[in-house]
């Protein structure tokens, strides 16, 4: 697949949560269709920015989950999150993720966003990579956990 040719990005849809759930369930192996559909719910009515999809001859092979928002713990309003980005294991390595999250970015700055965070587990090295790639340096929020 050539990401220049054969890949489009669009808004994502209720429609898509099938999709969705069949790459997440291609990555980590476990069935949350109900998780999905709730989620893409809540996205779609709490944020000013969509979240996309990346197709490949009518079939979603990728997917960017993102929001807007702020004033939570004291940042400031202009504040973008990514959720979840999620590409179907074969499609990889084609410049999809880096096509989602560069359009993401620019739906971002079009709404007055000017800073993006995310969370990615130390031990997900090449999440971790990626993310530096598109230029994340570490911030200066502290993920805080409590254990009951």
């Amino acid at each position: 697949m050539d990401l220049a040719t054969g890949v489009k990005l669009r808004v994502l849809t209720p429609g898509d949560v099938d999709a969705i759930a069949a790459i997440d369930k291609a990555v980590i192996g476990k069935e949350r269709r109900d998780f999905w559909a709730t989620k893409v719910e809540h996205l779609s009515k709490a944020s000013a920015v969509p979240s996309l999809v990346a197709e490949c001859e009518g079939r979603v092979v990728g997917f960017i989950l993102g929001s807007s928002s702020g004033w939570e713990y004291g940042m400031s309003e202009s504040v973008g999150w990514i959720d979840t980005i999620g590409v179907l294991p074969e499609c990889r390595g084609k410049g999809i993720s880096r096509a989602l999250f560069e359009e993401m970015i620019s739906s971002f700055k079009k709404v007055g966003l000017d800073k993006i965070y995310v969370f990615v587990s130390w031990k997900k090295w090449d999440l971790l990579e990626f993310f530096e790639k598109m230029g994340f340096s570490r911030g200066d929020m502290i993920n805080l956990e409590l254990k009951i």
